[in-house]
């Protein structure tokens, strides 16, 4: 029982860390926090089922497409909203509302155009299952995890050993001073929300496929477990994102299984509050000044 608890709380997890560190990234390049992250989760979701059901079977197809249109909306966050606060040097805590209000119209805009109602989403990658001693691992498992995988040794390569991962951190220590170098900033600052967008859909879709389901208040679920998973994990620290997601991930599945699914969600605050307690800055975390 107790190993069938790590392994759906690490599946979960993954998809936790993903979304997770594309918050960290846009808090570590802009100390930002942005709000629009878990939105882009539920809207990619949505967009994958309903491209899914005007292509057909082809559903790579429709999820690749998907993860484009959920990039490009995160750049829209950037372009359209965001940067034109920075060229005018607004403070942070316009940053953070704008953000805020484009997570509202997101949300608003699938309510509208799909409703409220929950939809059922099919398995697309349901092939049977095995075990694992007495516990049961499913193909759809072992999928997720391999994504989530590939998906973060990438993103640790991108940001630690390629030349636009070191324009992030120069950004993230100065940003005048990065200009001053040759560094188009917009465009690395707009690649982060594109990446971002990435994350936030793929592991928005996993979710819905796991689940086979999906519903418009999944981003506000997942909005507060994310930024748990980063302050957790030491918020703007790559690794530490992936590791407070991973372990809210098996808590909250420990929880479900051993006290009660009432408290899965509340979970999450109650790490949150603990962490900023006993260690604000988090498991990875450095002392941090002027941050939203």
């Amino acid at each position: 029982m107790l190993l069938q608890q790590i392994i759906n709380g690490i599946t979960i997890g993954s998809t936790y860390a993903l979304v997770a560190i594309g918050f960290t990234m846009i808090f570590g390049v802009l100390e930002l926090t942005n709000f629009s992250n878990s939105s882009l989760y539920m809207f990619g979701a949505y967009i994958t089922y309903l491209l899914y059901s005007i292509v057909g079977a082809r559903f790579f197809l429709a999820f690749t497409i998907s993860i484009v249109l959920t990039g490009v909306l995160g750049y829209g966050v950037d372009r359209f909203a965001l940067r034109r606060l920075r060229k005018k040097r607004a403070p942070k805590l316009s940053g953070l509302i704008t953000t805020l209000g484009m997570s509202m119209v997101i949300d608003n805009s699938v309510m509208v155009f799909f409703g409220t109602d929950s939809k059922s989403f099919t398995n697309f990658m349901d092939f049977g299952k095995f075990y694992v001693g007495n516990a049961v691992v499913t193909w759809t498992q072992v999928i997720i995890l391999s994504v989530a995988c590939i998906l973060m040794i990438t993103l640790s390569i991108i940001v630690y050993r390629t030349k636009i991962g070191k324009a992030m951190g120069a950004i993230a220590q100065n940003q005048d001073a990065a200009r001053l170098m040759g560094i188009n900033t917009n465009k690395v600052i707009s690649f982060t929300f594109i990446v971002s967008g990435f994350l936030a859909c793929v592991a928005g879709t996993m979710v819905a496929m796991y689940y086979r389901s999906i519903e418009t208040s999944m981003g506000t679920s997942i909005g507060t477990k994310i930024f748990a998973a980063a302050i957790l994990g030491g918020v703007g620290i790559l690794p530490g994102a992936v590791v407070g997601g991973l372990v809210l991930g098996v808590v909250e599945t420990m929880v479900s299984a051993y006290i009660s699914t009432g408290y899965r969600d509340a979970i999450s605050f109650t790490i949150l509050i603990l962490v900023l307690l006993i260690m604000p800055n988090g498991l990875f975390g450095k002392k941090a000044v002027n941050k939203v």
